[in-house]
């Protein structure tokens, strides 16, 4: 074990921007609640070899609250100084190696949330608080200058490492600001994009903007608006990154020179090894963050769990991070992460050390990425210290921040080695207790009374036992099992139960092996054995003898009772302490002389300890007790209560005691002689322990949060500090925060005033498993004295200003009356005696006396006093206290007249009202209503309906809450009250479902309809707010009520809102809730194989993550797969079976495509088709199956979408249309049409397809996007002619002059020889001739229209009655048909009239109506555009296209190209 003392300080404050600070050499500070603390780091800590090499060296001590901010100064000569901020509004500037203020300043007069030593300017320091208000402290000339720059919370504020003026603020609402402090705070820019607190602002290490690659107009998502006006390019300006690191899960990279964002990092949710997301972390996380000096392009940020990242920045577009400790698992921290700071050792190492809210100072080597070394820290006071009897120097901490420390003093790689149980603790450990033999059993108590046994060896949740204490544990103690227990049989009982005493003063027995069963109070024992008939006393401390047969209790009058086993007989008390005893301890047995052990040291909450030898007691054994009044030995010096002692187990009667005067005293007890004297603690003193292994070392802890190992030989001082409690109340006023007069604010989130209680309740409502109940920067206040069940001394002063107002008298005038003049009263006697006395009547002046003096009332007859209560009364209500006058009357009797009154003046109370029985049954139901109707005037109508319901009038409470809108509390009513086949039952359910539908509540309105028996309703308005999850639950709903065909359609409504998500598993779940929608999922079916075949041929821009399992089987044709899967999965395998699944799926039509149909929809409505072309050919129905696949390929035509197209033929007609025809039977029959136009379609898909390879030589990818793109900019339809110019014109005017070099020789093959003459098929007169016809009557539809918006235009601007008297159709016909769009100048000549118009769209249906309906009712490609394009390959690979075909093409567009979309390109092939 190293010779060196140590400290476990308190946990770094939470919630601070910069609270700890480092500078190169190695020294590193962090705020602790009202202090900062210093850890040497690296070669010079001193560490023993082969420890991490860090040691904690000091303190600065001197601010009343808690410190908020803490900055070294960076400038090379000076990094012994530093700044603080703190709650007690001070910036302070400190010398490390003094511990002293240099100086200080109070200028903020709000709370201080942001400070920064600049690394530019050596003696300013700059500060921001929570009103917006920055001041400039300027050290060596003390001055100081204030900015106020917005109105908003700073969170931080970082100084610019380059430009001594610049300094970045961030702030609570997300903004960022840089300003110049030269310029009188003037805003350089105003940095928007954050839109939650800002925790922390880095600037790049760099200046300029070249270290990284960041492409600034890509990335750049704002307008660059540098505070409204333009700034010219100075260096300040120019450039600079800077980093902020917001609440909004973000960090932004800006750039300075732009004034604007250029980089976005999204935190990633890292799932723990072990188990998921905690679902707090994500509401729960400080985004900090450091950017490395050496390394500019690298940025480590903290991560929602405590994770700490390493982002490199020089691939912008990608999120690329590598984590901390990667590999080693358990070395991260656990919670988040405030702080981060860069320290250089000595040695040149570069470390980051880290604060976390899991209380560790951890450090991280920056070159590994490796945790070096943690330090843990205490976030409660230290109430216990217990070493292990077992493993030695296994230390066991009780704290008040909910966790016990296990400390393995004696590891030799680390001074630190501390683990921490939190699991089932919940509350602060105020007492704990190692089984003397087995191994890793720890008992502890807590300060809400629980008792529980770890087994610190393993990782379960602690047993706890079943019966609690009702006050805080004081102690816990081993020992033999007493009555009951050791009442069972050999293999029964345990060979030791555990004793716990409580704040209530009461011993309680648990057995370790039935913790769950029942714990015994032992004063049964007590009074049982020794017969004792009185109260026995309040306990406070126990302690067994380390043989196990004598047990003393301490008292809380200061006595001492020793018990000996097996029955508790009581031997002795001891009446030495007058005051509450805190602690007992008997001397080990293995000291030099065996009459030690009988040594007992206590201490109480006096000052003195005393010592006791027992051996003579013990082994008379007296019959009856005896008392003992003179202590062996006496121990005095300290000067405030005993809270702890321990001897020495490696000397003879060597004691240490822990005190509250602030200090531990080591005694030698033999000779009353004090050995040396601790004073490290800034608290008072609660626990001590001597090391089992060191004869030098004790460990000590105490109220300031911290656990000091210390060595008796090092310490200067041998006696306690004397005089009047001095150093007592000296360090009670340094540590103790200043009650603040003023108004309280509320604390806000940055820096809860009482962690304790703000961190300890959010983690209880998470779960057992996610950390420990916190009590982060929580003041003295937040804890109680270790030991005090006597009230502090400030509670008598508040009861006595609290004391209960007197209550107001009844009689007050009467008793007024008897408080008069010594005179008046004697009078008041001679006139009673006078009136009582008189045996006649009584004469005039007696009885005025008498009507004068009314309050002797009280004295005389019933007349005289009902004459006294009505002067009282008429008092009370002039008074303004008529509930006085209520008594009074109730008092007299006159219970009826008192109601009428106060109904009247609408004064009835529930007391009066109760009391209204007394009168008869009719008056207490007049009440009733009355007071029912007077609560209705107070808008009290709940109450109201209550009262009514009191005297059985069950519809008009019913009727009265219904009409104020208490619609819950009118039905609970209802339903208790009435009959259910009531109708106001249901109408009240209709009525408030109505109004909970109108306002959005649709489930809650559901489950009205639901009471009503109106089930088609629930369903429907479940169904409203139409996503997936309201949808699935109302189909589900209306099935279970038998609505099947509602559920139906809910159930399909469902399934294409998952559709739209792509969430497949969950459609196909969505239809299975319906038998009726089978055919449904086969169309699913096949829309999802075809989704991923598209998918996987990157086709489809969406990703799909949730297929279903049976979707990714990719082997064999298209077809077969979809057959294959229907069987498998939907055991569709009869003819019955499909032609059922046909017709069901024949009667849904849906509406034909158009370009505007979104690709989603339009690929289920093709899926349907083609879901009924696969199940017609399986029941061998050819034609059916020939109409499927045309109108699936149509209304891919009709949307624009060639892609989807051409996969349906590549997956439908793989070989072709032969098969079919084959299939078809005889040429003549009224499908061959529609075969004809199927095969037409597939033939100019691929003559597009051959067109694109000549023209583009290009990879096949780039046709098929080319494709896309083509389709969906402009699709030749018959119907639409006026929508767009055909595809051509985009290749016509490039390709006029091929651009292909005149020597590459395109060679065809012969499939594509074979294809081009194929595609003669698609040279149809007639379908050429029909759309003529129907361009011509869209032209003219134009035309007319353009005429009717001119007319309308015009008779809107007509200003004048002598306006043009043509007609104006006329002229916009004119106009419309000679713009310059058409290019036709006989057109532009000859203008056509109305009359010309009409005449040719006649013309043009007439034709239309001639043809047959089979050429009608089948849509054909465009005859002319495939004119086109056959002469476009004809023209770029001449000999391709046969001279017949060219000759044919040129004469259909000779003859049918006379509408203006065609004519340019007629011009081009015809002259």
């Amino acid at each position: 074990m190293g010779q060196d003392p140590r400290t476990l300080p308190p946990s770094p404050n939470w919630y601070c921007a910069r609270c700890s600070d480092a500078v190169p050499g190695g020294l590193f500070g962090f705020a602790a609640r009202t202090s900062v603390f210093l850890v040497r780091v690296g070669p010079s800590a001193g560490a023993i070899p082969g420890t991490p090499p860090f040691r904690v060296i000091g303190e600065l001590v001197g601010h009343t609250e808690r410190v908020s901010g803490f900055t070294f100064s960076h400038h090379p000569g000076q990094y012994n100084l530093c700044a603080t901020s703190s709650d007690d509004g001070t910036v302070k500037i400190w010398d490390v190696e003094t511990k002293a203020v240099v100086t200080e300043h109070a200028l903020h007069q709000h709370t201080i949330s942001a400070l920064h030593w600049s690394p530019q300017v050596k003696d300013l320091i700059v500060s921001g608080d929570e009103k917006g208000v920055v001041f400039c402290y300027w050290l060596n000339r003390n001055d100081s200058q204030h900015h106020f720059i917005e109105p908003r919370t700073i969170f931080c504020l970082t100084c610019s490492p380059h430009h001594e003026d610049l300094v970045a603020i961030g702030y609570k609402d997300g903004i960022v600001v840089i300003i110049d402090i030269s310029k009188k705070g003037e805003v350089i820019h105003r940095l928007r994009g954050h839109d939650d607190e800002i925790h922390s602002i880095a600037w790049c290490p760099l200046p300029g903007e070249d270290c990284l690659s960041i492409n600034q107009e890509e990335n750049s998502e704002e307008p660059e608006i540098p505070n409204g006006k333009v700034i010219e390019q100075t260096p300040v300006t120019k450039g600079c990154y800077l980093a902020t690191g917001s609440k909004d899960q973000t960090i932004r990279i800006w750039s300075c020179s732009r004034g604007r964002g250029v980089m976005i990092l999204k935190l990633p949710f890292l799932k723990r090894r072990g188990g998921g997301i905690d679902p707090t972390v994500k509401e729960r996380l400080w985004l900090t963050l450091h950017w490395p000096k050496d390394q500019p392009t690298q940025l480590v940020s903290s991560c929602f769990g405590g994770e700490l990242l390493l982002w490199d920045l020089t691939q912008s577009w990608r999120r690329k991070y590598t984590l901390f400790s990667a590999s080693s698992e358990g070395q991260n921290h656990s919670r988040i992460v405030f702080n981060l700071c860069p320290l250089q050792t000595e040695d040149d190492k570069q470390l980051l050390l880290s604060t976390s809210m899991d209380r560790d100072v951890k450090c991280w080597d920056m070159a590994t990425l490796e945790c070096c070394w943690t330090l843990p820290s205490l976030g409660g006071f230290a109430y216990s210290l217990a070493f292990s009897p077992v493993d030695m120097g296994c230390l066991a901490i009780g704290v008040g921040d909910g966790m016990i420390r296990v400390w393995n003093t004696l590891s030799i790689k680390n001074n630190y080695d501390v683990k921490n149980f939190w699991q089932g603790v919940k509350s602060k450990v105020t007492a704990l207790c190692w089984h003397p033999a087995k191994e890793g059993c720890l008992a502890f108590g807590t300060d809400d009374g629980k008792v529980g046994l770890y087994d610190t060896y393993s990782n379960k949740p602690p047993q706890i036992s079943s019966t609690y204490h009702k006050k805080t544990v004081y102690t816990l103690a081993w020992g033999p099992p007493l009555p009951p227990i050791s009442l069972g049989g050999e293999g029964d009982r345990p060979s030791l139960t555990l004793y716990s005493c409580g704040g209530e003063g009461i011993v309680l027995q648990h057995n370790p092996w039935k913790l769950g069963g029942e714990a015994y109070d032992i004063n049964k024992l007590i009074r049982d054995t020794n017969s004792i008939k009185y109260k026995l006393p309040v306990h406070t401390e126990i302690s067994w003898k380390a043989d196990g047969r004598i047990m003393a209790l301490g008292n809380e009058d200061g006595s001492i009772e020793i018990f000996q086993v097996p029955n508790l007989k009581l031997i002795c008390t001891i009446q030495q302490h007058h005051k509450l005893v805190n602690t007992i301890s008997w001397h080990h047995e293995h000291g030099s002389q065996p009459e030690l052990s009988y040594l007992m040291a206590s201490g109480s909450n006096n000052a003195v300890i005393y010592v006791h030898n027992l051996k003579t007691v013990i082994e008379s054994n007296p019959e009856s007790p005896v008392t003992i009044t003179e202590p062996y030995r006496t121990l005095s010096g300290h000067t405030a209560k005993i809270t702890s002692v321990a001897w020495s187990p490696h000397h003879d009667g060597r004691l240490v005691s822990a005190s509250y005067d602030g200090t531990a005293q080591v005694w030698d007890t033999l000779r009353e002689e004090p050995l040396c004297n601790f004073r490290g603690h800034r608290g008072r003193l609660l626990c001590v322990a001597w090391s089992p292994l060191d004869p030098d070392c004790i460990y000590s802890g105490a109220d300031d949060f911290c656990v000091y190992k210390w060595l008796t030989s090092m310490q200067e001082h041998s006696r306690p500090p004397q005089g009047k409690k001095s150093i007592e109340l000296e360090k009670k006023r340094l540590s103790q925060p200043k009650p603040k007069p003023k108004k309280k604010k509320k604390p806000t989130s940055r820096a809860p005033v009482k962690q304790e209680v703000y961190d300890g309740n959010e983690d209880e409502s998470i779960r057992e498993s996610s950390g420990p109940v916190e009590n982060g920067v929580s003041d003295q206040e937040g804890e109680e004295e270790a030991r005090e069940p006597e009230f502090p001394t400030g509670v008598a002063s508040v009861e006595s200003l609290t004391k209960k107002r007197k209550a107001r008298s009844m009689l007050p005038l009467t008793t007024s009356l008897d408080h008069r003049s010594k005179e008046e009263l004697h009078q008041d006697c001679l006139v009673l005696a006078t009136a009582k006395h008189s045996k006649a009547e009584l004469n005039e002046e007696v009885s005025a006396d008498l009507e004068e003096r009314f309050h002797l009332g009280l004295f005389t007859d019933r007349g005289a006093l009902y004459r006294m209560i009505e002067v009282e009364g008429k008092g009370h209500l002039e008074n303004g206290h008529p509930e006085l006058f209520h008594q009074l009357m109730l008092w007299k009797g006159d219970l009826k007249g008192v109601l009428q009154t106060a109904a009247e003046r609408g004064e009835l109370t529930d007391s009066l009202v109760a009391m209204a029985p007394v009168a008869g049954y009719h008056v207490w139901l007049w009440a009733v209503e009355a007071f029912a109707k007077q609560l209705c005037f107070q808008d009290q109508y709940v109450k109201a309906a209550s009262h009514l319901l009191s005297i059985h009038k069950v519809y008009e409470a019913v009727e009265l809450l219904k009409s104020n809108h208490f619609y819950r509390e009118a039905i609970a009513v209802a339903k208790a009250r009435l009959r259910p086949e009531d109708p106001i039952l249901k109408d009240l359910y209709l009525t408030w479902g109505a109004i909970l539908e109108k306002d959005g509540h649709y489930a809650v309105a559901a489950k009205c309809y639901l009471g009503a028996a109106s089930a088609y309703d629930a369903a429907k308005v479940l169904s409203k707010k139409g996503d997936a999850a309201s949808l699935k639950t109302a189909a589900e709903l209306a099935s279970i009520v038998g609505e099947n065909e509602l559920s139906s359609s809910l159930a399909l409504r469902c399934a294409q809102e998952l559709l739209l998500a792509r969430n497949w598993v969950g459609a196909q779940e969505a239809l299975k809730l319906h038998e009726s929608l089978k055919g449904q999922r086969l169309v699913f079916c096949l829309l999802e194989l075809l989704s991923k075949h598209l998918e996987e041929r990157q086709l489809l821009e969406a990703k799909s993550s949730s297929y279903n399992a049976w979707a990714t089987g990719t082997a064999g044709p298209f077809v077969e797969r979809v057959t294959a899967v229907w069987k498998s999965t939907f055991s569709l395998e009869s003819p019955e079976q499909y032609q059922a699944a046909l017709q069901q799926l024949q009667s849904i039509k849906y509406p034909s495509a158009t370009n505007n149909t979104p690709s989603k929809q339009l690929l289920l409505h093709i899926c349907h088709d083609l879901t009924l072309a696969v199940l017609s050919q399986q029941v061998a129905s050819w034609d059916a199956a020939v109409e499927a696949l045309l109108w699936a390929v149509v209304r891919s035509y009709d949307s624009g979408n060639f892609t989807i197209m051409q996969e349906v033929h590549s997956a439908f007609l793989p070989e072709g249309c032969d098969h079919l025809r084959h299939k078809l039977g005889e040429p003549q029959s009224p499908i061959t049409p529609a075969f004809k136009s199927l095969e037409a379609f597939f033939l100019y898909g691929h003559l597009y397809e051959f067109w694109w390879s000549l023209s583009r030589h290009c990879p096949k990818s780039n046709i098929w996007v080319r494709a896309a793109h083509r389709r969906t900019t402009s699709v030749e339809q018959s119907q639409q002619i006026n929508n767009a110019t055909p595809e051509e014109t985009d290749p016509r005017d490039s390709q006029t002059e091929p651009n292909r070099p005149p020597e590459l020789d395109v060679r065809l093959t012969e499939e594509s020889k074979q294809m081009l003459i194929t595609c003669k098929e698609l040279f149809s007169e007639k379908h050429a001739s029909l759309q003529n016809s129907q361009r011509t009557v869209a032209e003219v539809q134009e035309t007319l229209a353009e005429m009717i918006r001119q007319h309308q235009k015009s008779q809107v601007c007509k200003s004048t009655a002598n306006g043009p008297d043509k007609n104006e159709s006329e002229q916009a016909a004119e106009q419309s048909l000679s713009s310059p769009q058409n290019e036709c100048k006989e057109e532009k000549n000859q203008p056509l009239s109305l009359p010309e118009l009409t005449k040719r769209l006649t013309e043009a249906n007439e034709k239309i109506a001639k043809f047959p309906e089979s050429v009608k009712i089948w849509p054909f490609p465009d005859v002319l555009e495939c004119c086109l394009i056959l002469l476009h390959i004809g023209s770029q690979c001449p000999g391709s296209v046969t001279q017949d075909m060219q000759q044919q093409a040129q004469e259909l567009l000779q003859k049918y190209g006379n509408t203006k979309v065609y004519k340019r390109y007629c011009e081009t092939f015809c002259t």
